[in-house]
Parts: C-alpha cells; sequence; structure tokens
C-alpha cells in the first residue's frame, strides 16, 4: 500500500504529517509523492484565510482525480472549521479535525474493512489534553518539537483559536523525552514549536522558560535550542538570563508585533502597546547585544488609516528589526475583523511596497553589524559547491564547503551581505 500527504501552513501542521507519516511507515506503507499515483492521500489543512481554505480544496480533488478509487483524508485546520463543506465533496473518505490525529491509521483501516465515509470532527473547544503526536524525521539539521497546542488570545483577525481549541501543553516528561531522543539521532537543532509556543505551561503550573531551561540541562549533545515564536509579554526574567548566559540558547526571538500602531493594535485585540513592546526589545538587546528579533507583521487590517499606516512605519524603524515577515490583511469569515470593508487593493499594494523596502533596508543594516566577525553556522542544505544554512541569529548565510559539512556546526565569517542572502568564508 501507498501512502501520499500534503501539507499546507504553519510549522505545526508540518511536524504532525511528519508523526502521522511515521506511523504508516511503521505499518508497512510506502509513501510516494502527493502527484504520484497513492492508495492513500492525506491532505493536511490550513485555514488561516479564506484563500487557504480554497487551496486545501483544490488539493482534496487533485488527489480524487489521481485516484478515484483512493482512501481520502482530510484533517486539521479547514477539516475543523468547515466539516459539511468538505463532506460535500465527493470522493472524501475520512475527515478528521484537530484532534484523533494520533489514530489516523486505525480510521483508514476502519474505512478499508466498512468502506462508509467517516466524521471524526469533534467540538475542539471541549479538548483539554494535548495530544500526543511523535514525530521522528526531519530535515538534516534541524528538528521540530511541538510543545503545546491551541490559543486563548482570539485576536479580531484569528481564526485559529476556533480551528485548534484553548491552549494545551505537552507533559513535561514528553517534552524531554523527546528532545534527547533527537538529539541522539543526531540533529544538532531543535525548534521549539507550537499554535502559541511561549504558552507553554499555563494549564499545568509550569512556566515555559522552566521548560527552556530543562530541556538545555538534559540535553547534553544539544547544540542548538530555538523558539520559534513567543508573544512580548511571555519574556520573563528567566528567558532573558538564558538569552545572556546559555550559548545553546540561539540569539534569536521572533516576537509577533502585527501593527505597529496602536490603535489597530486595539482594533486587534492585541492586549500591549507600542510602548510595552518597545521595552521589552529594549531588555532583549540589554541581555544579548547580538540578539536578533523578527517579526511578523500585518498590513492593511480593515480600520488601518494612513495616519495608522505612517505610525507603523516609523515605530518599525525605530525597533529596527532584523527581518518582518509581511503579510497583506487577508478576511477570514467567522473573525471579527470579517465584518469590516476590506482596504483599497491599490492603497494595499501601495504599503505593502513601502514597508517592504524598509524591511530590506533593515535586514541588511542588521548584517552588516556581523562583517568579518566569526559566527557560528550549521550547513542545512548543499548546491554547487556551496553550503546554505543559518547562524545561531538566524542570518542566512552561503559559504563554499563540502558537503560532508552538512549538519555539523562549524565556524564562518561574513564577508558580504545582501537580502535575502549573506556570503561568507568558513574559518
Amino acid at each position: 500500500m501507498k501512502v501520499a500527504i500534503h501539507t499546507l501552513g504553519c510549522k505545526v501542521n508540518s511536524y504532525e504529517s511528519s508523526a502521522v507519516l511515521a506511523m504508516f511507515k511503521d505499518a508497512n506503507y510506502e509513501v510516494v509523492d502527493f502527484n504520484s499515483f497513492s492508495d492513500v492521500y492525506i491532505i493536511n489543512t490550513c485555514s488561516v484565510t479564506n484563500q487557504s481554505d480554497a487551496k486545501s480544496r483544490k488539493y482534496i480533488r487533485q488527489a480524487i482525480r489521481k485516484n478515484p478509487e483512493a482512501i481520502v483524508v482530510v484533517m486539521g485546520c479547514y477539516a475543523q472549521t468547515n466539516k459539511e463543506e468538505i463532506k460535500r465533496i465527493l470522493g472524501v473518505s475520512i475527515v478528521i479535525g484537530n484532534h484523533e490525529k494520533n489514530n489516523v491509521l486505525n480510521l483508514v483501516n476502519e474505512f478499508i474493512s466498512k468502506r462508509n465515509p467517516i466524521d471524526k470532527v469533534i467540538d475542539i473547544s471541549k479538548v483539554k489534553d494535548f495530544e500526543n503526536l511523535e514525530a521522528t524525521e526531519f530535515e538534516r539539521t534541524r528538528a521540530f518539537l511541538k510543545i503545546q497546542d491551541g490559543c486563548n488570545n482570539f485576536c479580531s483577525y484569528c481564526i485559529i483559536p476556533y480551528a485548534r481549541g484553548r491552549m494545551r501543553s505537552r507533559p513535561k516528561a514528553d517534552v524531554l523525552k523527546q528532545a534527547l531522543m533527537i538529539t541522539e539521532k543526531g540533529y544538532k537543532e531543535i525548534v521549539l514549536t507550537g499554535i502559541h509556543t511561549g504558552g507553554y505551561g499555563v494549564d499545568i503550573n509550569y512556566a515555559f522558560s522552566s521548560l527552556v531551561k530543562d530541556i538545555l540541562n538534559n540535553t547534553p549533545k544539544l547544540e542548538r535550542l530555538r523558539i520559534s515564536s513567543i508573544e512580548m509579554n511571555q519574556i520573563d526574567d528567566e528567558i532573558l538570563r538564558l538569552l545572556k548566559e546559555e550559548p545553546r540558547l540561539c540569539n534569536h526571538i521572533h516576537l509577533p508585533i502585527q501593527s505597529g500602531s496602536n490603535n489597530v493594535l486595539k482594533m486587534m485585540n492585541r492586549h500591549y502597546d507600542i510602548d510595552r513592546y518597545m521595552d521589552v526589545v529594549n531588555k532583549l538587546r540589554e541581555a544579548n547585544p547580538d540578539i536578533s528579533i523578527t517579526t511578523d507583521i500585518i498590513i492593511g487590517y480593515p480600520t488601518e488609516s494612513e495616519e495608522d499606516f505612517n505610525e507603523t512605519l516609523e515605530n518599525v524603524k525605530k525597533i529596527n528589526f532584523s527581518f518582518m515577515h509581511i503579510f497583506p490583511f487577508s478576511k477570514r469569515s467567522g473573525t471579527v475583523a470579517a465584518r469590516y470593508e476590506e482596504l483599497n487593493g491599490n492603497i494595499m499594494n501601495e504599503r505593502l511596497k513601502k514597508i517592504s523596502k524598509i524591511n530590506q533596508e533593515m535586514a541588511k543594516s542588521f548584517a552588516d553589524k556581523f562583517i568579518n566577525r566569526e559566527l557560528d553556522f550549521i550547513p542545512e542544505s548543499y548546491h554547487d559547491g556551496n553550503l546554505i544554512g543559518h547562524t545561531s541569529n538566524f542570518l542566512k548565510v552561503i559559504v563554499k564547503g563540502n558537503e560532508e559539512l552538512i549538519g555539523q556546526k562549524i565556524s564562518i565569517i561574513i564577508k558580504k551581505t545582501g537580502f535575502p542572502e549573506n556570503y561568507g568564508e568558513i574559518i
């Protein structure tokens, strides 16, 4: 039997897809490319925007066309929020939301024996326990470790709390066990990930920063621990201490801002203002002057005026991010923000051009600080005599080198900066 999977959306989905594939491999399924003929197709969906829903439907129909007799499994956020829409697509065999993913192999076997469509979508808001999915294979150098699920924030533009449910933390013992297993397999870097990563522990009376410290203390072979994303109110004194004193904790923090305008932040239901955000940024740089601070920012929120946008431009320049992930606002049905009229497309495009230019300038300025400075570097891929990878502070660098160095932590010097890549030499 053959199985193929297509994953849409975030790193958490990628992690869960890896865990699901591991189950099928253990059951002696042959994993094939999603574009190939397969007996089982799994589409792990995203629902963060209306366009994400449309992409999910596209891949569902693609699988059905490839093999009309195949078992087609649709799981994830789109399945959780729009199961009836999916069930109306002729050829879908199994619909699973954001719970019971660890049972997908058994559900496939059930479908094989009974040939009746299966609906395993439950009310995610009532789920209180973390569903343990253990991924065992990752990229050659970087392993993702899912530590929590769900979100309690209910930002006005976001469907995720409705798709993923309330925050649920993975038991500490399970996290430490998998972290140790990952390093025993030779992975040099672990990226802690979740739907609301820094919210880990709120439901089990155990701080996220304590987990970070415990992972570092319990995995002696670990070269790097990276925090994928953390909200500003989750940066506590222990995180600041570890960034200052622990060289294995990557000097890179992804700190979502979403807007640089206090008016827009209030409309987004983000629960902080720019002054509080800047105060956290200053504390991070006091703890580690070389830290890379990256962010997510949404441009063109429906209530964003020209004055709000200009305030955003000024504030991101003051903060001086090393990189911004810029997203044009996209309406998501079922959210508060979907009630408002969307911004004119031409205005949106002009704003995106302006902030993208600033983003490129800030990224290059940050990289310029490290010219002729020694940095640790883990090559992740090889192409035509070049090694491509990232430094601890998340600079993407290309160096000349041999393919056998992939996955090894080595020292390099940055010789030339650019965007988005920089160029260096191995010491």
